[in-house]
């Protein structure tokens, strides 16, 4: 008389099956589309789901390492689906196949969905799913003799998870070369610029604090996309449309002829909570968005542009500041000097001084729409993000951030109050008077300022606290305030142990 499997064996035989399900699918993906993975779809909508609240966190925990741990998760996620087929296989078959086969539906869903996707994207979904199904229910079942079919359960169990891993990792090798474009970057040569950004003033050196110029490596990345688009700049254009007199579309070439500005600028996250390290300057090259949009002409009542990217993103910017030369709005090509790198938005991105980026940062541009803020939503507006988000007035610490010694301490730091520039930026320590800081020379109003200041510190516990002023002579809030809607406040505090 046929015997179950033991749980144990069941569970392996639905891992293992997960496994398989997951490599071929990887696979396929890399044959059709590499953004069609049902690992990499699934988490495109998970991200386009998931809750402003349930976003924070996860940037507050892990930062800029968001996407590693979705992917991650996911996989767990899957390894776990596998787990329960094979016990619903065991228990009663072939229920087994049910787990793999919803799987495929919602990665199917998830990838047909996305921008530019086709009907052949669900292909790899729909390949993950019937490998799945079919070995949960060729190592899962009733067996006569119990010690031989573990045996063979293993072994089976061994070949088709091996056979997944190989087939995932040779569909990764296959993506990740179709999706670089690094080659074709490093090709490329940005015109010489005729209205170059004023050169950066000399840092004041402390070892620790932020640099004036942040490198591109170190330039914090927070998007939507867990597959960065790859695009040859032969197939990008730009279409400028909606309430304009002119509408019009562009390729690469004719954007970089155009590209002579450069603005130097500090980009914050909204999600940047006080003190954090999702902001960074850079220097800018691109064509002024006011050109672009003289070129359009705009038609009268039209207040805001919906700038749309390749990943599914959008953002709404107040058209007034994009029409306004002073305030330097590039759609830019070029970053430090050198084409835009693939992860930062290349071949185009939108960068405008003084608003969060959700509402500005548009990466992997591809459509400019004039259009008005009561009639169209950007992507995290509906989310519960304001619609208008200028920058907020903030300053941070630094160094130090851990124990120090008694005698003369330099605490350092930067703070950026676009768009009228840091005027005085002071440190109160423990519950002391507030104390001027020494800046950094002025660079632009839109780029961030070092400050340092020489501490006496004194043996104990002790609390430090920076805030900044800026040019109109509004001063920075101890007001405490979460990221919703429009960017936290409150002042960046630090506790030392002197010794």
């Amino acid at each position: 008389m046929p015997e179950p499997l033991s749980r144990p064996l069941a569970v392996g035989g639905g891992v293992a099956a997960a496994v398989a399900g997951l490599g071929a699918g990887e696979l396929v993906a890399a044959v059709f589309s590499t953004a069609a993975s049902p690992l990499l779809a699934t988490g495109s909508l998970l991200v386009d789901a998931a809750p402003p609240q349930v976003k924070s966190a996860v940037i507050a925990l892990f930062g800029t390492g968001d996407k590693p741990f979705l992917v991650v998760l996911l996989t767990v996620l899957v390894l776990l689906l596998g787990a329960a087929a094979g016990l619903l296989q065991r228990w009663r078959p072939p229920l087994g196949v049910v787990p793999p086969g919803l799987a495929a539906v919602v990665a199917a869903i998830a990838a047909v969905t996305r921008t530019d996707a086709s009907v052949a994207d669900v292909a790899p979904s729909a390949v993950a799913g019937v490998i799945g199904a079919f070995v949960v229910v060729q190592l899962v079942h009733p067996v006569r003799e119990p010690s031989l079919a573990r045996r063979r359960l293993v072994s089976g169990a061994a070949v088709w998870a091996g056979a997944g891993v190989v087939a995932g990792s040779f569909g990764r090798s296959i993506g990740s070369r179709s999706r670089d474009v690094s080659a074709t970057i490093a090709r490329l040569r940005l015109p010489p610029v005729t209205a170059p950004a004023p050169p950066a003033p000399t840092s004041l050196g402390v070892t620790g604090a932020a640099p004036l110029v942040t490198d591109a490596a170190d330039f914090y990345r927070i998007d939507i996309a867990l597959t960065v688009p790859a695009i040859e700049p032969e197939g990008w254009s730009l279409e400028v449309a909606g309430e304009v007199d002119a509408p019009f579309r562009i390729g690469y070439d004719e954007l970089v002829a155009m590209a002579g500005a450069e603005t130097a600028a500090t980009l914050v996250c909204v999600s940047n909570p006080v003190g954090g390290d999702l902001v960074g300057t850079a220097v800018w090259q691109g064509a002024p968005l006011h050109r672009l949009l003289e070129r359009a002409r705009p038609r009268q009542g039209a207040d805001m542009v919906l700038s749309s990217g390749a990943d599914g993103f959008s953002a709404s910017t107040p058209l007034a500041l994009l029409q306004d030369p002073a305030r330097g709005a590039l759609l830019a090509v070029g970053m430090n000097g050198r084409p835009l790198p693939q992860i930062h938005g290349f071949p185009a991105r939108m960068v405008v001084p003084g608003l969060y980026g959700y509402v500005s940062a548009t990466k992997w541009t591809t459509r400019l729409e004039v259009t008005r803020f009561d009639e169209q939503q950007a992507y995290w507006t509906p989310r519960g993000y304001a619609a208008r988000a200028p920058v907020k007035l903030s300053s941070r610490i630094d160094v130090p951030l851990g124990g120090v010694d008694a005698g003369v301490v330099t605490v350092a730091g930067v703070a950026w109050a676009q768009p009228v520039g840091v005027a005085r930026v002071q440190l109160q320590i423990d519950d002391g008077p507030w104390r001027d800081c020494e800046l950094s020379a002025a660079w632009t109003d839109d780029t961030w300022r070092q400050w340092r200041y020489r501490w006496t510190a004194t043996p104990g516990e002790h609390r430090l606290r920076v805030r900044a002023t800026d040019r109109s002579g509004l001063v920075q809030t101890a007001a405490e305030t979460g990221e919703l809607p429009d960017g936290p406040t409150g002042l960046h505090t630090v506790r030392l142990a002197v010794s």
